[in-house]
Protein backbone atom coordinates (compact mmCIF):
# COMPACT_ATOMS: atom_id res chain seq x y z
CA UNK A 1 0.00 0.00 0.00
CA UNK A 2 1.10 3.39 -1.16
CA UNK A 3 0.88 6.17 1.36
CA UNK A 4 0.91 9.73 0.39
CA UNK A 5 2.14 12.46 1.88
CA UNK A 6 -0.85 14.08 3.46
CA UNK A 7 -2.10 10.67 4.89
CA UNK A 8 1.12 10.66 6.43
CA UNK A 9 0.78 14.39 7.62
CA UNK A 10 -2.75 13.36 9.29
CA UNK A 11 -1.63 9.88 10.64
CA UNK A 12 1.46 11.40 12.09
CA UNK A 13 -0.06 14.77 13.62
CA UNK A 14 -3.12 12.53 15.56
CA UNK A 15 -0.43 10.15 17.02
CA UNK A 16 1.34 13.31 17.94
CA UNK A 17 -2.03 15.02 20.02
CA UNK A 18 -2.11 17.90 17.13
CA UNK A 19 -4.95 17.23 15.83
CA UNK A 20 -7.23 18.11 18.39
CA UNK A 21 -6.20 19.06 21.98
CA UNK A 22 -6.23 15.48 24.00
CA UNK A 23 -7.66 15.09 27.24
CA UNK A 24 -4.57 12.44 28.64
CA UNK A 25 -2.51 14.07 31.38
CA UNK A 26 0.49 15.22 31.18
CA UNK A 27 2.12 11.77 32.18
CA UNK A 28 0.35 10.45 30.10
CA UNK A 29 1.12 12.60 27.15
CA UNK A 30 5.11 12.44 27.84
CA UNK A 31 4.72 8.51 27.36
CA UNK A 32 2.81 8.56 24.35
CA UNK A 33 5.66 10.84 22.71
CA UNK A 34 8.25 8.49 24.73
CA UNK A 35 10.75 11.58 25.55
CA UNK A 36 10.08 15.26 25.36
CA UNK A 37 12.94 17.86 23.96
CA UNK A 38 14.26 19.84 26.80
CA UNK A 39 17.19 21.85 25.56
CA UNK A 40 15.20 24.75 26.18
CA UNK A 41 13.87 24.77 29.32
CA UNK A 42 10.60 26.19 28.49
CA UNK A 43 9.86 24.59 25.05
CA UNK A 44 8.55 21.07 26.93
CA UNK A 45 6.19 23.45 28.51
CA UNK A 46 4.54 24.66 24.87
CA UNK A 47 4.98 21.34 23.30
CA UNK A 48 2.29 20.12 25.84
CA UNK A 49 0.32 23.10 26.02
CA UNK A 50 -0.14 23.19 22.54
CA UNK A 51 -1.44 19.40 22.61
CA UNK A 52 -2.86 19.15 25.74
CA UNK A 53 -6.68 20.04 26.76
CA UNK A 54 -5.98 21.24 30.10
CA UNK A 55 -2.83 21.62 30.86
CA UNK A 56 -0.88 24.19 33.36
CA UNK A 57 2.37 24.63 34.09
CA UNK A 58 1.97 23.59 37.64
CA UNK A 59 1.08 20.10 35.86
CA UNK A 60 4.61 19.51 34.63
CA UNK A 61 6.17 21.11 37.86
CA UNK A 62 4.72 19.02 39.78
CA UNK A 63 5.99 15.95 37.96
CA UNK A 64 9.40 16.66 37.73
CA UNK A 65 9.68 17.62 41.89
CA UNK A 66 7.50 14.79 42.04
CA UNK A 67 10.14 12.68 40.36
CA UNK A 68 8.15 11.17 37.94
CA UNK A 69 9.90 12.86 34.66
CA UNK A 70 13.42 13.70 35.08
CA UNK A 71 15.33 15.58 32.51
CA UNK A 72 18.83 14.32 31.32
CA UNK A 73 20.81 13.40 27.97
CA UNK A 74 19.02 10.85 26.28
CA UNK A 75 18.20 10.52 21.98
CA UNK A 76 20.87 11.97 20.21
CA UNK A 77 22.11 12.63 23.54
CA UNK A 78 20.68 15.50 23.79
CA UNK A 79 18.27 16.79 26.52
CA UNK A 80 15.02 14.92 27.08
CA UNK A 81 12.41 15.09 29.52
CA UNK A 82 10.74 11.58 29.69
CA UNK A 83 8.63 9.37 32.46
CA UNK A 84 11.01 8.12 35.25
CA UNK A 85 9.85 4.33 34.25
CA UNK A 86 11.33 5.19 30.66
CA UNK A 87 14.43 6.55 31.69
CA UNK A 88 15.62 3.62 33.52
CA UNK A 89 15.41 1.65 30.42
CA UNK A 90 15.87 4.20 27.77
CA UNK A 91 19.02 5.47 29.33
CA UNK A 92 21.51 2.20 29.25
CA UNK A 93 20.37 1.44 25.75
CA UNK A 94 21.60 5.00 23.79
CA UNK A 95 24.90 5.12 26.34
CA UNK A 96 26.34 3.92 22.60
CA UNK A 97 25.19 7.24 21.65
CA UNK A 98 26.56 9.42 24.49
CA UNK A 99 29.86 7.26 24.79
CA UNK A 100 30.17 8.03 20.45
CA UNK A 101 29.17 11.95 21.18
CA UNK A 102 31.47 11.96 23.94
CA UNK A 103 34.39 10.27 21.81
CA UNK A 104 33.42 13.18 18.79
CA UNK A 105 33.48 15.98 21.10
CA UNK A 106 36.39 15.63 23.44
CA UNK A 107 38.10 12.56 22.57
CA UNK A 108 41.20 14.40 21.46
CA UNK A 109 41.23 16.24 24.44
CA UNK A 110 40.63 13.59 26.70
CA UNK A 111 43.08 11.24 24.84
CA UNK A 112 45.28 10.88 27.82
CA UNK A 113 42.22 10.15 30.51
CA UNK A 114 41.36 6.61 31.26
CA UNK A 115 37.34 7.00 31.06
CA UNK A 116 36.46 4.16 33.43
CA UNK A 117 38.50 5.98 36.07
CA UNK A 118 36.78 9.45 35.29
CA UNK A 119 33.66 7.69 35.55
CA UNK A 120 34.27 6.15 38.14
CA UNK A 121 35.72 9.72 40.21
CA UNK A 122 32.71 11.36 39.06
CA UNK A 123 30.35 8.71 40.82
CA UNK A 124 32.52 9.12 44.12
CA UNK A 125 32.13 12.64 44.06
CA UNK A 126 28.51 12.53 43.35
CA UNK A 127 27.58 10.01 45.51
CA UNK A 128 25.01 11.36 48.15
CA UNK A 129 24.78 14.80 46.69
CA UNK A 130 23.95 17.20 43.66
CA UNK A 131 26.96 19.34 42.25
CA UNK A 132 26.71 21.65 39.33
CA UNK A 133 28.56 20.97 35.85
CA UNK A 134 31.07 23.81 36.96
CA UNK A 135 31.62 22.09 40.58
CA UNK A 136 32.14 18.63 39.54
CA UNK A 137 34.61 20.30 36.76
CA UNK A 138 36.80 21.51 39.41
CA UNK A 139 37.12 18.59 41.30
CA UNK A 140 37.62 16.05 38.39
CA UNK A 141 40.23 19.23 37.41
CA UNK A 142 42.10 18.36 40.41
CA UNK A 143 43.03 14.58 39.03
CA UNK A 144 43.45 16.40 35.05
CA UNK A 145 44.73 19.55 35.78
CA UNK A 146 45.96 19.43 31.96
CA UNK A 147 42.84 18.85 30.38
CA UNK A 148 40.60 21.23 29.03
CA UNK A 149 37.92 21.67 31.84
CA UNK A 150 34.76 21.83 29.29
CA UNK A 151 35.79 18.35 28.67
CA UNK A 152 35.70 16.93 31.67
CA UNK A 153 32.14 17.99 32.86
CA UNK A 154 30.54 16.93 29.83
CA UNK A 155 32.41 13.68 29.89
CA UNK A 156 30.86 12.97 33.43
CA UNK A 157 27.71 13.76 31.97
CA UNK A 158 27.99 11.58 29.05
CA UNK A 159 29.68 8.50 30.67
CA UNK A 160 27.05 8.51 33.80
CA UNK A 161 23.42 8.17 34.29
CA UNK A 162 23.01 12.00 35.05
CA UNK A 163 19.79 13.67 35.35
CA UNK A 164 19.07 17.79 36.10
CA UNK A 165 17.07 18.04 39.36
CA UNK A 166 14.25 20.97 39.89
CA UNK A 167 14.32 23.42 40.08
CA UNK A 168 16.68 23.15 36.76
CA UNK A 169 13.99 22.56 34.04
CA UNK A 170 11.19 24.62 35.51
CA UNK A 171 9.71 27.16 33.62
CA UNK A 172 11.52 30.24 33.35
CA UNK A 173 14.48 28.86 35.66
CA UNK A 174 17.83 28.96 33.98
CA UNK A 175 21.22 28.82 36.00
CA UNK A 176 24.36 25.74 36.37
CA UNK A 177 22.89 22.91 35.71
CA UNK A 178 23.00 20.55 38.39
CA UNK A 179 24.31 16.80 38.25
CA UNK A 180 22.62 13.76 40.31
CA UNK A 181 23.07 10.21 40.08
CA UNK A 182 19.65 9.07 38.64
CA UNK A 183 19.89 5.49 40.79
CA UNK A 184 19.67 8.32 43.84
CA UNK A 185 17.75 10.32 42.42
CA UNK A 186 14.94 7.93 41.08
CA UNK A 187 15.84 5.29 44.53
CA UNK A 188 15.82 2.39 42.04
CA UNK A 189 18.62 0.80 39.61
CA UNK A 190 18.54 1.33 36.02
CA UNK A 191 17.21 -1.67 33.90
CA UNK A 192 20.45 -2.30 31.04
CA UNK A 193 18.78 -4.98 29.08
CA UNK A 194 16.02 -3.77 27.51
CA UNK A 195 15.46 -4.80 23.95
CA UNK A 196 16.18 -1.87 21.40
CA UNK A 197 12.51 -3.46 19.41
CA UNK A 198 10.92 -1.75 22.68
CA UNK A 199 12.13 1.68 21.81
CA UNK A 200 11.07 0.92 18.35
CA UNK A 201 7.78 -0.19 18.89
CA UNK A 202 7.53 3.15 20.99
CA UNK A 203 8.94 5.31 18.62
CA UNK A 204 6.24 3.80 15.68
CA UNK A 205 3.16 4.06 18.36
CA UNK A 206 3.83 7.92 18.06
CA UNK A 207 5.28 9.05 14.74
CA UNK A 208 4.90 5.93 12.70
CA UNK A 209 4.43 5.13 10.03
CA UNK A 210 8.40 5.74 9.41
CA UNK A 211 11.35 4.45 7.63
CA UNK A 212 14.41 2.97 9.21
CA UNK A 213 16.27 6.13 8.84
CA UNK A 214 13.67 8.08 10.25
CA UNK A 215 13.73 5.80 13.17
CA UNK A 216 17.79 6.30 13.46
CA UNK A 217 17.52 10.16 13.15
CA UNK A 218 15.10 10.78 16.02
CA UNK A 219 16.69 7.44 18.23
CA UNK A 220 20.70 8.05 17.31
CA UNK A 221 20.77 4.47 17.10
CA UNK A 222 22.29 3.13 14.08
CA UNK A 223 22.00 -0.44 12.64
CA UNK A 224 18.11 -0.66 12.76
CA UNK A 225 17.19 -2.05 9.68
CA UNK A 226 18.04 -5.79 10.46
CA UNK A 227 16.01 -5.20 13.71
CA UNK A 228 12.87 -3.61 12.40
CA UNK A 229 13.06 -6.15 9.57
CA UNK A 230 12.92 -8.91 11.76
CA UNK A 231 9.86 -7.60 14.23
CA UNK A 232 6.94 -9.41 13.94
CA UNK A 233 4.24 -8.13 12.91
CA UNK A 234 5.27 -5.23 11.82
CA UNK A 235 3.19 -3.37 8.88
CA UNK A 236 4.81 -2.32 6.05
CA UNK A 237 3.96 0.15 3.32
CA UNK A 238 5.22 2.47 1.22
CA UNK A 239 5.68 6.30 0.15
CA UNK A 240 5.26 8.06 -3.14
CA UNK A 241 9.04 7.78 -3.46
CA UNK A 242 9.33 4.17 -2.90
CA UNK A 243 10.48 4.37 0.52
CA UNK A 244 9.52 1.76 2.70
CA UNK A 245 7.90 2.53 5.99
CA UNK A 246 7.14 0.53 9.03
CA UNK A 247 3.83 0.54 11.50
CA UNK A 248 2.83 -1.71 14.10
CA UNK A 249 0.38 -3.78 13.54
CA UNK A 250 -3.42 -2.76 14.09
CA UNK A 251 -2.68 1.43 14.14
CA UNK A 252 -4.76 3.20 12.29
CA UNK A 253 -4.21 5.56 9.40
CA UNK A 254 -5.99 8.62 9.39
CA UNK A 255 -7.85 10.03 6.56
CA UNK A 256 -5.93 12.47 4.46
CA UNK A 257 -9.23 15.34 4.51
CA UNK A 258 -9.50 15.62 8.26
CA UNK A 259 -8.89 19.31 8.93
CA UNK A 260 -6.00 20.10 10.94
CA UNK A 261 -6.13 23.42 12.94
CA UNK A 262 -3.45 26.09 13.64
CA UNK A 263 -0.68 24.87 16.40
CA UNK A 264 2.57 26.83 17.59
CA UNK A 265 5.39 24.40 18.56
CA UNK A 266 8.11 25.42 20.76
CA UNK A 267 12.05 25.19 19.93
CA UNK A 268 13.18 21.35 18.95
CA UNK A 269 9.47 20.33 19.02
CA UNK A 270 9.23 16.66 18.77
CA UNK A 271 7.39 16.31 15.76
CA UNK A 272 10.20 18.00 13.90
CA UNK A 273 13.08 16.69 14.66
CA UNK A 274 11.64 13.11 14.75
CA UNK A 275 12.59 12.37 11.10
CA UNK A 276 15.28 11.98 8.55
CA UNK A 277 12.60 12.82 5.57
CA UNK A 278 10.60 15.75 6.97
CA UNK A 279 8.87 16.26 3.89
CA UNK A 280 5.51 15.46 5.29
CA UNK A 281 5.78 18.28 8.02
CA UNK A 282 7.71 20.89 5.60
CA UNK A 283 9.45 21.37 2.11
CA UNK A 284 12.66 20.97 1.45
CA UNK A 285 13.40 25.22 1.34
CA UNK A 286 11.16 25.69 4.80
CA UNK A 287 13.68 22.75 6.55
CA UNK A 288 16.74 25.28 5.48
CA UNK A 289 14.98 27.77 7.47
CA UNK A 290 13.63 25.69 10.59
CA UNK A 291 16.66 23.58 10.86
CA UNK A 292 19.85 25.28 11.04
CA UNK A 293 22.66 23.69 11.91
CA UNK A 294 22.17 22.14 16.24
CA UNK A 295 18.81 24.77 15.83
CA UNK A 296 15.19 23.90 15.72
CA UNK A 297 13.43 27.33 15.25
CA UNK A 298 9.95 27.44 16.97
CA UNK A 299 7.02 26.84 14.02
CA UNK A 300 3.56 27.17 13.66
CA UNK A 301 0.83 24.59 11.49
CA UNK A 302 -1.00 25.74 8.40
CA UNK A 303 -3.04 23.14 7.68
CA UNK A 304 -1.10 20.82 9.46
CA UNK A 305 2.68 21.46 7.66
CA UNK A 306 4.71 24.03 8.67
CA UNK A 307 3.26 27.60 7.76
CA UNK A 308 6.54 30.07 9.55
CA UNK A 309 8.58 30.48 12.67
CA UNK A 310 8.00 32.68 15.76
CA UNK A 311 9.25 34.09 18.62
CA UNK A 312 8.35 35.29 21.73
CA UNK A 313 10.27 38.05 23.59
CA UNK A 314 9.61 40.66 26.05
CA UNK A 315 5.53 40.13 25.95
CA UNK A 316 5.95 40.44 22.10
CA UNK A 317 5.09 37.36 20.01
CA UNK A 318 6.69 37.85 16.26
CA UNK A 319 4.48 35.56 13.84
CA UNK A 320 7.00 35.37 10.31
CA UNK A 321 4.95 33.54 7.71
CA UNK A 322 6.76 31.83 5.40
CA UNK A 323 4.27 32.45 2.67
CA UNK A 324 0.96 34.68 2.40
CA UNK A 325 -1.91 34.14 4.60
CA UNK A 326 -5.88 34.16 3.89
CA UNK A 327 -7.63 36.19 6.57
CA UNK A 328 -9.27 33.37 7.79
CA UNK A 329 -5.34 31.54 8.82
CA UNK A 330 -4.67 34.55 10.28
CA UNK A 331 -7.87 35.07 12.71
CA UNK A 332 -6.97 31.26 13.78
CA UNK A 333 -3.26 31.93 14.44
CA UNK A 334 -4.07 35.30 16.41
CA UNK A 335 -6.50 33.44 18.20
CA UNK A 336 -4.00 30.66 19.47
CA UNK A 337 -1.84 33.19 19.66
CA UNK A 338 -3.73 34.96 22.47
CA UNK A 339 -3.54 31.47 23.82
CA UNK A 340 -0.12 31.00 23.93
CA UNK A 341 0.68 34.69 25.67
CA UNK A 342 -2.02 34.03 28.52
CA UNK A 343 -0.41 30.31 28.99
CA UNK A 344 2.98 32.09 29.06
CA UNK A 345 1.79 34.37 31.82
CA UNK A 346 2.10 37.64 29.35
CA UNK A 347 -0.91 39.68 30.88
CA UNK A 348 -0.10 42.57 28.43
CA UNK A 349 1.17 40.79 25.96
CA UNK A 350 1.19 41.36 21.69
CA UNK A 351 1.18 39.59 18.57
CA UNK A 352 3.64 41.30 15.39
CA UNK A 353 2.98 40.42 12.28
CA UNK A 354 6.75 40.10 9.60
CA UNK A 355 5.89 39.87 6.56
CA UNK A 356 5.94 36.67 4.38
CA UNK A 357 9.34 35.41 3.39
CA UNK A 358 8.44 33.99 -0.10
CA UNK A 359 6.07 33.27 -2.30
CA UNK A 360 6.94 29.97 -3.59
CA UNK A 361 4.86 26.58 -2.60
CA UNK A 362 3.27 26.91 1.15
CA UNK A 363 3.18 23.35 1.76
CA UNK A 364 5.15 19.72 1.36
CA UNK A 365 1.90 18.38 -0.25
CA UNK A 366 1.64 21.29 -2.81
CA UNK A 367 3.45 23.01 -6.14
Amino acid sequence: MILNRRVLNRTTLERQLLLSRSPMSAAQAVERLVAVQGQEVDAPYIGLWTRLASFTQDDLTTLLYGKQVVRGSLLRGTQHLTLADDYVWIRPLVQVILARTRQAAFGRATAGVDVEELAALAREHLTGRTLTRPQLRDLLLERWPEVAPIALGFSAQALLPIVHTPPNGIWGKGGATPFTLAEEWLGRPLEPAAPVERLVARYLAAYGPASVMDVQAWSGLTRLRAVMEAMPGLRRYQDTDGKVLYDLPGAPLTDADVPAPVRFLPWFDNLIVAFADRGRMMTAEQRKEVCVGAMIFPTFLVDGTVGGMWDLKDGVLKVEPFHPLSDGVMAELAEEGARLLAFAGVEEGSMTWLPPRSSAPSSPMSG
